[in-house]
């Protein structure tokens, strides 16, 4: 069974087919295997070893010992991870025995022969011994998953279709291979890596070399992601996300310490004080398993065992479900508190005989005697609301539940400017936020800001969901423009989707707007714990 490698539907010939063909003594279907998959044999060697020699070497050694067993190979249609399994047993073995011979490496190269170009019929010169070792120096401080896909890229003539097909990724896993590898390349080599890599493709001398050792052996028996530029300037952009989220970190874990030790002073019994650490332990434990969860799947990704595809979505889900978690967490905790309140006062009246532990007492709360509209200019609630004890109504509110014209501070907080776990506003900072402008762990409006983000530009450290534009330094999806080790969108990670995205502003404002709003998460905390310890500090407890 003869094939015309001339012919113009080779290349649709499948695996199968040459490999019946080849078993069948077909020396010219072998060698369209070899034309087929000389490059990623070689690059896979290359990346491995850092050596085009000997990576070649053992490439052709790979074909030779495919012939040998083609046989014995039961799933015709698997022919390229067969080869590629070959090749890494062989440099498994290698490395165990340069290991064992630590000097194998400094013997000379040879010098190559000029070989005939592929396309051109030109001479084409092969690379000097010093363009090899600054080549390889550049590339082994590359982790192999990545060093593999930018080998086969530039071997390939840029085509990430052939690189996804070679490695069996999806063209978005290789995209995010080809992003992250370039940026751990250092940039003043990487104009050369891509040439010299361009040079070192093997052509037909490489096949005919393979061919030209067939002859001695019988025939195998029958078988029953653009510029420079743009890349540094995302680079820094994600460097200030990351300072920012350490900010917004260290402010809720301030702000969570405080709230903790209001609701302590609130208590009256030792079912309360459980209570609210419980509560207070849920809230944290949500945020930790969804932050972990964005992390892990963000390693699989990047790392290539799982598709960005699904990733991406699952990420957005999970913000999803966080929010909706926190705000059926919020509203349980207000019903079921005053439950328990309710019933602590039957069980134990003598704990509450305070004047402040009096529904109704004005010492449960500061209503500002001046008023604008009708509305007092300040108003505090220091205890949770009981019996017809309505939420904190003013200018500036605070308390479990607060509704500030200008600003309110609450478990729930709906104002202008709101912070609270669970905030509505303009401005809102929260654990959730919805708002104009919505930050916080989940952050949600026209612009969003937090861990995760969703709005209409959405700019987040963990997950970013944005219709127009999305940034993020996980998952970024977007329906224009998006920027992130894992995106999704027209444009990515590239000149276009950083004007979209307006990376410039970013990098100028992202962390002076994250103090701004950790210090309106902080300070009013502080003030309303204070507060809450001088008057009701002082109230029977427990013993």
């Amino acid at each position: 069974m003869n094939l015309n490698t001339n012919s113009p539907s080779f290349e649709d010939i499948g695996d199968a087919t040459l490999v019946t063909a080849s078993l069948q003594g077909d020396r010219q279907a072998f060698g369209k295997i070899v034309t087929r998959y000389q490059r990623l044999l070689c690059s896979v060697a290359y990346s491995s070893l850092g050596d085009l020699a000997r990576s070649e070497d053992l490439a052709q050694e790979t074909f030779i010992e495919a012939w040998k067993k083609l046989a014995g190979l039961k799933e015709p249609e698997k022919l390229k991870s067969w080869l590629c399994g070959i090749l890494r047993f062989k440099l498994s073995h290698h490395r165990r025995k340069e290991a064992r011979q630590p000097l194998a490496r400094a013997e000379e190269l040879e010098h190559a022969s000029e070989l005939e170009s592929d396309s051109q019929g030109a001479e084409e010169y092969t690379m000097k011994e010093e363009e090899q070792a600054l080549l390889w120096q550049s590339l082994e401080k590359v982790p192999e998953t990545y060093r593999e896909a930018l080998i086969l890229y530039y071997r390939e003539h840029r085509s990430v279709e052939h690189v996804a097909y070679e490695l069996d990724l999806s063209e978005d896993a290789v995209k995010q291979r080809l992003s992250r590898g370039r940026k751990l390349l250092q940039e003043r080599m990487m104009t050369f890596v891509e040439d010299a890599l361009a040079r070192s493709t093997p052509g037909r001398v490489f096949t005919a070399g393979v061919l030209a050792a067939l002859p001695a052996m019988m025939a195998p028996p029958a078988k029953a992601v653009g510029t420079g530029a743009v890349a540094a300037q995302i680079g820094s952009a994600l460097k200030w996300t990351g300072v920012a989220t350490f900010l917004a970190s260290i402010s809720g874990v301030i702000s969570s310490g405080f709230a903790l030790r209001a609701g302590l002073d609130q208590s009256r019994t030792d079912l309360e004080r459980r209570k609210v650490i419980r509560t207070v332990i849920s809230y944290f434990a949500l945020a930790i398993l969804f932050v972990a969860g964005i992390l892990g799947m963000r390693q699989l990704v990047i790392h290539g065992y799982w598709n960005s595809g699904y990733a991406m979505w699952l990420a957005q889900a999970l913000a999803i479900c966080f929010a909706a978690s926190y705000l059926y967490l919020t509203v349980r905790m207000f019903s079921s508190s005053r439950a328990l309140r309710i019933a602590e006062r039957l069980r134990r009246p003598d704990l509450f005989q305070s004047e402040i532990d009096q529904i109704g007492s004005k010492k449960r709360e500061y209503r500002s005697r001046a008023t604008l509209f009708g509305v007092p200019l300040l108003h505090v609630q220091f205890t949770n609301s009981e019996g017809n004890e309505g939420p904190a109504i003013g200018w500036i509110a605070a308390g479990e539940k607060a509704y500030g014209l200008l600003f309110a501070w609450g478990g729930y907080a709906v104002g202008t400017i709101s912070v609270g776990i669970v905030s509505v506003g303009l401005i809102s900072l929260g654990a959730v936020g919805f708002g104009v402008i919505g930050v916080g762990t989940v952050g949600v409006g026209l612009l969003a800001l937090g861990a995760s983000a969703i709005g209409y530009k959405a700019y987040a450290s963990l997950s970013a969901l944005g219709w127009e534009s999305a940034f993020s330094n996980g998952f970024s999806a977007a329906k224009e423009g998006a920027i992130g080790p894992i995106a999704m969108a027209k444009q990515v990670n590239n000149e276009q989707a950083g004007q979209i995205v307006n990376l410039a502003s970013i990098e100028q404002s992202h962390v002076f707007v994250m103090l701004a709003m950790s210090a309106l998460v902080i300070v009013p905390v502080v003030l309303y714990a204070k507060a809450v310890r001088k008057r009701m500090g002082k109230g029977k407890r427990e013993s």
